[in-house]
């Protein structure tokens, strides 16, 4: 575990421990328009929506959108703590890697390289998003926001039910590996 060292005197000489870092929680639903982003504490699991980044995925081939999120998270995630990043793949039938997860899994690899430069103890995890979008506007269904409010909010609670999902499937011990795309099947096989 990764951790930072403290001195501490004993009787028989100094000793050092290792002080366990705190662990942030980072979930990105990338969208082609707007991207939501939600963030959780390794010590309550308390899912936040954190922000909709409103920055076109072609705007300046990407590059745009990758440093809106890479300062999303340095401005959210201090560079002691551990961070997780969890992020939204869309699966189709059958838990199936479509074309869309492929462009997911190229434009974040981007983003994963820059993160490296100040995570360099980084942990990436995909977790299906299938009906994220779906549950974010339910749970806005009755809530009185206008349209505009609820478009506003929609991409961030979407990224918060991501997470949401990835943390209750940690704690059950059931999370699906959808690392680096050879232990889930693509619509090419």
């Amino acid at each position: 575990m990764a951790g930072l060292l403290q001195e501490s005197s004993a009787t028989y000489g100094l000793m050092l421990r290792v002080i366990p870092r705190r662990t942030r929680y980072i979930a990105v639903d990338l969208g082609d328009k707007r991207t939501g982003i939600a963030m959780a504490d390794g010590e309550t699991f308390l899912v936040s929506p954190v922000g909709v980044l409103e920055v076109p995925i072609t705007h300046n081939a990407g590059k745009d959108l990758s440093e809106a999120i890479c300062n999303q998270v340095l401005e959210s995630v201090s560079s002691r703590e551990q961070l997780e990043l969890i992020i939204g793949l869309p699966l189709i039938q059958d838990k199936v890697e479509g074309p869309r997860a492929k462009i997911v899994r190229t434009f974040m690899n981007k983003v994963i390289a820059l993160l490296k430069e100040h995570y360099p103890t980084l942990n990436v995890h995909y977790q299906d998003e299938t009906l994220s979008s779906a549950q974010a506007d339910w749970s806005m269904a009755r809530s009185g926001l206008t349209y505009g409010a609820k478009k506003a909010k929609r991409d961030s609670l979407a990224a918060a039910v991501i997470l949401q999902d990835f943390l209750s499937n940690q704690t059950r011990g059931t999370q699906e590996l959808l690392g680096d795309g050879h232990d889930v099947p693509t619509a090419e096989h």
